[in-house]
């Protein structure tokens, strides 16, 4: 198959509808904005494709600027799906390109006007390109796989148009776009197909990355209160308790709330809920730097501390209970107080496992609640405390 213009632009047609028609696809079905973008760059693509094979038939209008102004507007929508993907905000400067493009319609119908018009376009689309690579740059963290690609493909594509809108201004350089003769015109045909693949395939990867480490980000919390779940915790608390020692002792404590069934019974259990999202939004603004909070279930949540010593246990508990019981109080009329009880496990050697530490927690939780709620026991198992007691 000979790589004449009107075949490459069949393929380039064909390549973008296919792009824009799956990231559609994936955009109906989680609605992230940043693939109705990139899937309506690639469908005007295809449109501009469509447009530039009707040049030959001398509907030069059409075929040349408008097929050339919607390749502008395409790559205008892949900038716009990256700044939607990297959280980025565009300045309205940018719609100025809308405007320069308009003002090619003023252009004299000359010999020069081929390498004018093929350098104004060639710059325009480098200038969107290379900024949409350049918001994908990483900020202190790494980038997945597909946007690390994604961010290449755009910045080769992008120093593509601009040099070739410096050859366009080469002196003897034959360009016709009216024909689709010049050695310039036949290599950009080429790139472009080529870049139609690469760039819709490192989307594609882009956001299938984001969609697993949202599926995983999902799979570890609670669905209810966006703490992590038990099996989250079993995951993550293992790193933090290796790092246990005489030097840096860590804590457990397992927080339940006192007649939490009277809320339940007195006013339904969408208010029950509400009380829950309370408790651990307290207990992710009390959270230190390190630590992690979990719900195990119903209304029992855990909190693992590491560095920690009996008296910031005592101020978090104490902060805990004083600012849940404020709140319930103001929110819910019960004939019993709806209060926080609290078993805190204090420890300076790796425990056996987590759930053996559970225990621990629970059987000061349990002296917590029988010693009249609302109250915090803590266990010191540290060799210090051992050592006192001898």
């Amino acid at each position: 198959m000979a790589l004449d213009p009107p075949t490459m632009l069949t393929l380039s047609i064909a390549l973008a509808a296919a792009a824009a028609l799956y990231l559609a696809i994936e955009w109906r079905s989680i609605r992230e904005p940043s693939l109705a973008f990139w899937s309506a760059g690639f469908a005007t693509i295809a449109v501009g494709s469509t447009l530039a094979l009707l040049r030959s038939s001398g509907l030069l209008l059409v075929g040349i600027w408008f097929a050339n102004g919607l390749l502008v507007i395409a790559h205008g929508c892949f900038l716009l799906g990256v700044a939607r993907f990297t959280n980025a905000r565009l300045s309205r400067a940018w719609l100025l390109i809308i405007v320069i493009w308009l003002a090619l319609l003023l252009l004299p119908d000359e010999p020069s006007w081929s390498k004018i018009m093929l350098l104004a376009n060639s710059l325009l689309v480098a200038l969107l390109t290379l900024r949409a690579s350049f918001l994908l740059r990483p900020h202190g963290r790494s980038l997945s796989v597909g946007a690390v690609q994604l961010r290449y493909v755009l910045l080769i594509h992008g120093v593509f148009y601009l040099i070739k809108a410096l050859t366009a201004v080469i002196p003897g350089t034959l360009i016709d776009l009216a024909a689709f003769r010049g050695e310039i015109i036949q290599i950009s045909l080429v790139e472009g197909v080529m870049a139609i693949m690469l760039i819709a395939l490192s989307m594609t990867g882009t956001e299938r990355y984001r969609r697993e480490k949202r599926i995983e980000r999902l799979a570890a919390r609670d669905p209810l209160t966006t703490l992590y779940n038990r099996r989250a915790l079993d995951v993550r608390a293992p790193r933090l308790l290796e790092d246990v020692s005489p030097a840096r002792p860590a804590a457990l404590l397992l927080i339940d709330i006192d007649n939490f069934k009277l809320v339940n019974d007195l006013y339904g259990h969408t208010a029950g809920d509400r009380l829950l999202v309370t408790l651990s939004e307290m207990i992710r603004s009390l959270l230190p730097d390190g630590a992690l909070a979990a719900r195990l279930g119903g209304d029992e949540f855990v909190i693992l501390l590491s560095n920690t010593s009996s008296e910031h246990i005592a101020a978090l508990g104490s902060a805990l209970r004083e600012q849940f019981h404020h709140s319930a109080a103001q929110t819910f009329a019960t004939p019993q107080a709806v209060t926080l009880s609290i078993g805190a496990s204090l420890f300076d050697q790796p425990p056996a496992s987590l759930a053996a530490l559970i225990e621990q927690g629970d059987a000061a939780l349990y002296a917590s609640k029988r010693g009249g709620r609302n109250s915090i026991r803590l266990v010191d198992r540290t060799l210090a405390s051992s050592e006192a007691q001898q």
